[in-house]
This record gives structure tokens, C-alpha cells and sequence, in this order.
């Protein structure tokens, strides 16, 4: 079965087929660090982290570009709050950037360009813009000129002529339309000389969209295979990313658009704008980061995920309960097998990557990581030490290695406890050849069960 995905662009599924065999090119709009990251943040980068984990898996080499918008409006006006330089303000939540998703387990991209790094690069980007005729300068400032683009539109699916001056649409007299959106911006008065830089056009940095084209095209060529980010980026972000870079090169700019839904706080989009955001290094400060990354792999991506305490507590038990399963499996098999061999096992392997393989469907993923842990329960003290090896084997390539949830580490006093309450249980249930079993697998371990007249056991440590 072919990798699916949704194509923004085409608004329909289609399968994934490479720019290069085997291989994948994918560029991943990151953060503006003018502020710490949020739980808005938290779920485009686990979006695409499984996304790049289940290429891994299919076999692709991956190339991931993922930049830092680390001069912007936001960034100058808070440095200037705090009384630092843009570099150090941009700095400190890029720090938190990684502190917060290496927490997540998201995986590294293979680089992080910063718009600061490719000003010489931009400026040659919108001089062949220029030389082509797509750029008109007004008063020192350089704009696109969106009526000599003639697809302009066609991934937000807007026809030119209907559009009309919006939120996110800057009205100015300089620009021949609303729509043209900035290229280069000349500096404003008294603005210090590392938010400057000399051009051409005169004193000035770049505009918003340009950067991510230059970036992505100077990494990973003109054609790209997947471009991703959040739903809000497709207009006018993603729209005039194709604009411009489609004009200076002539060639198709990328070939799977990827949007990822937004988190939601009582069904209104979660945004600093709104004040409803949440600091991911606060939500990880009460939240196990397991549980939350469990959390934002509970819906398909594209939908949209709504917040609450009581979403994030059903995916703590839930979570629970799969680890619970598999540290008693730990308990029983030790090693996990090198192969599965299994024909009902490999078929489970099979239809957990396919759902995968759809769309990156990780609501579904789950599903099966739940088949997984009743197996567990079922066969825990029924199956050979074979089987649940490569039961073992399952569980942590689908839970670990394609949907990055951490497995739970193997604390021995927990464990024990937990074989104990097992044992009880069996007891109690008059099952007595489990509860032996169960006890020899604690004496195993160098622990010694007394079994006491309440009907309860303790253990001891054998000298």
C-alpha cells in the first residue's frame, strides 16, 4: 500500500510519489521566538514528526528543514520591552523551543536556518524577482506584484478578482494592490543596525514570506516534495510562498501541501492574539510529556483538537493503561526478538502502519497500539517466552519507534508491586496456577513472598 496524503493543494488524497526514489524533501514553517511555545506549537511539530518517523519507517531518507523567523516586528518591539537585543530575546524562546519538544521527543530536523543567516541569499531572491518584473519598488520598500502572478490563489483555492482587504491583508497607498505583500521593508527611524542591513534598496530586512521560499529553496532546490504547517499559514503565507518562488524559478515549488488543524480552547482557535494560549512548559509542568504527546496523536490531524484538563486526564489514564500492560510484559520476557514471526502479529504490524500509510491516520495508530495491549493481558501468563518477546517487539516499534511515545521506564520496585497486586488478584480469584506462576517469576528476581492470614502478601528481600 502507497503512502496517502492529503494534498491541500489539490484538496484530495493522492499517493506519495518522490521527487527522488526512497527519498523525502520536507520543509516545516517554525517558530517566530518572540514568545515561549505553546500547545498550538506542540502539535504542528508532533504532526510532522510522525510524519518523518513513519517515512523513516517506510525506508525513505528523510531531509527536514525546519527555520526560526528570528527578526520580525514582534521580536524588535519585545526586545525593545525588555531591554535586549533582538539576537538575545530571539535566543531565549528558541531555547525553550528546544527544551519543551525534546521533552515531546520530537525528533531534530536535519537543519535549522535562521532568516538572520540568509540576508545576503534574500536579497539576490528578490533581485531576479525584480530582473523578472514580479517586483516594483515604492519608497524604499519592495512588494510582490500579485497580478503579474497568474496562479495566484490556487492553493487557498481564492480567485483574485473576490478577494477584498482582510485581517491579515496590510492596506497601504504605496502598494499598487492590497495583496502585494512585501519583499523587503526599508528601515524605520532610530530602529538599531542588527534589526538593518544595507541592500540595493537601501537600509532595510526582509519581509515575512520571502524568508521561508529562500530558506527552503536554498536547502533543498526548487522543487520540494512536502511543505508543512498549520492551517492558519495556507493564506496568505503558503499562497504567496508559492507566488514568489514559482516566479523566479518557473518550476513547480512544492508537490504535497500538509496542514495540520488547530488546537482549540472551547472551539475558538488557540492564539497569542486571542490570549487562550497555553505555555507548553507550563502545561509540562503538571502533565507527564508522554501523556501529552499521547494527547495530540488522539485526533487526525487535520481535524480540529479542543483543550480541556479532562482531555489531557483521559489520555494520562489511557496512557496508563498501556504502560501498565507493558511493564508486567517486561516483567515476563525480558528480551525482545530480533524478528516477528508471528502470522497474526506481522498482520497487526502490517495494519497499524497502514493506517499510518493513510494520511498518517495516528487516531487510528492508537487504536491498534490498544490491540496490542489486550494481547498482552490475554497471553501475559499463557504464551510461551517466544510469543511475548515478539509481542514485546511490536509494542515498542509501533509505540517508540512510529508514534515516539516514550516507553516507561522499568522501576523495579513498581513492577514488583504490580506483579504482587497480580498475584492477589489471582488469588482471589482462586486461579492458583497463575498466581504460582507469578511467584516464581518475583522469586526469580531475588524477592521473598510471605503470604499473610488477612489473605494479603508481603515481599522481602532474599539475603
Amino acid at each position: 500500500m502507497p503512502i496517502r496524503i492529503y494534498n491541500t493543494l489539490t484538496d484530495k488524497k493522492e499517493d506519495f510519489k518522490p521527487i527522488k526514489e526512497n527519498s523525502v524533501s520536507m520543509y516545516v514553517c517554525g517558530i517566530t521566538p518572540y514568545d515561549f511555545v505553546h500547545l498550538g506549537h506542540a502539535r504542528a511539530y508532533v504532526v510532522f514528526d510522525i510524519v518523518k518517523r513513519h517515512f523513516i519507517a517506510r525506508r525513505y531518507e528523510v531531509a527536514h528543514i525546519q527555520n526560526f523567523t528570528d527578526i520580525d516586528d514582534k521580536i524588535i518591539n519585545r526586545a525593545k520591552e525588555q531591554n535586549l537585543k533582538t539576537s538575545e530575546l530571539a535566543q531565549i524562546y528558541i531555547d525553550d523551543y528546544f527544551e519543551q519538544t525534546d521533552k515531546l521527543n520530537i525528533l531534530r530536523a536535519s537543519q535549522y536556518p535562521k532568516v538572520t543567516e540568509n540576508i545576503a541569499t534574500i536579497i539576490d531572491f528578490i533581485k531576479v524577482l525584480e530582473e523578472k518584473n514580479y517586483a516594483y519598488k515604492k519608497d524604499g520598500d519592495i512588494y510582490f506584484d500579485v497580478e503579474k502572478f497568474e496562479g495566484y490563489g490556487k492553493l487557498s483555492n481564492r480567485k483574485l478578482a473576490d478577494l477584498r482587504a482582510g485581517a491579515r491583508v496590510e492596506v497601504n497607498e504605496n502598494k499598487k494592490s492590497p495583496f502585494d505583500f512585501a519583499l523587503w521593508k526599508k528601515s524605520k527611524e532610530n530602529e538599531p543596525d542588527e534589526v538593518c542591513w544595507d541592500s540595493p534598496w537601501g537600509k532595510g530586512r526582509p519581509g515575512w514570506h520571502i524568508e521561508c521560499s529562500v530558506m527552503s529553496c536554498g536547502i533543498l532546490g526548487d522543487t520540494i516534495d512536502i511543505h508543512g504547517g498549520g492551517l492558519d499559514l495556507v493564506f496568505p503565507h503558503h499562497e504567496n510562498e508559492i507566488a514568489q518562488s514559482e516566479a523566479k524559478s518557473g518550476s513547480t515549488f512544492v508537490r504535497y501541501w500538509m496542514h495540520n488543524g488547530f488546537v482549540t480552547v472551547n472551539k475558538e482557535k488557540m492564539s497569542k492574539s486571542l490570549g487562550n494560549f497555553f505555555a507548553l512548559k507550563d502545561i509540562l509542568k503538571v502533565y507527564d510529556p508522554r501523556a501529552v504527546r499521547y494527547y495530540l496523536l488522539t485526533q487526525h490531524y487535520r481535524t480540529p483538537l479542543d483543550f480541556s484538563d479532562e482531555s489531557l486526564n483521559a489520555a494520562k489514564n489511557a496512557l496508563q493503561g498501556l504502560d501498565d500492560a507493558y511493564l508486567k510484559l517486561v516483567q515476563a520476557v525480558e528480551e525482545s526478538a530480533n524478528t516477528i514471526k508471528d502470522q497474526d502479529l506481522l498482520a497487526l504490524e502490517k495494519a497499524f502502519l497502514e493506517s499510518l500509510d493513510d494520511d498518517f491516520n495516528s487516531e487510528r495508530a492508537l487504536s491498534f497500539l490498544h490491540e496490542i495491549k489486550n494481547l498482552i493481558l490475554n497471553e501475559l501468563f499463557k504464551s510461551p517466552p517466544e510469543r511475548l518477546s515478539q509481542i514485546k517487539t511490536l509494542y515498542e516499534k509501533c509505540a517508540d519507534y512510529s508514534l515516539g511515545i516514550l516507553l516507561p521506564e522499568n522501576s523495579a520496585d513498581e513492577n514488583l508491586e504490580m506483579l504482587l497486586n497480580d498475584r492477589n488478584e489471582a488469588r482471589k480469584n482462586k486461579k492458583w496456577s497463575e498466581a504460582d506462576r507469578i511467584r516464581k517469576a518475583i522469586e526469580e528476581k531475588g524477592y521473598k513472598i510471605t503470604d499473610n492470614p488477612d489473605g494479603t502478601s508481603s515481599l522481602t528481600k532474599k539475603l
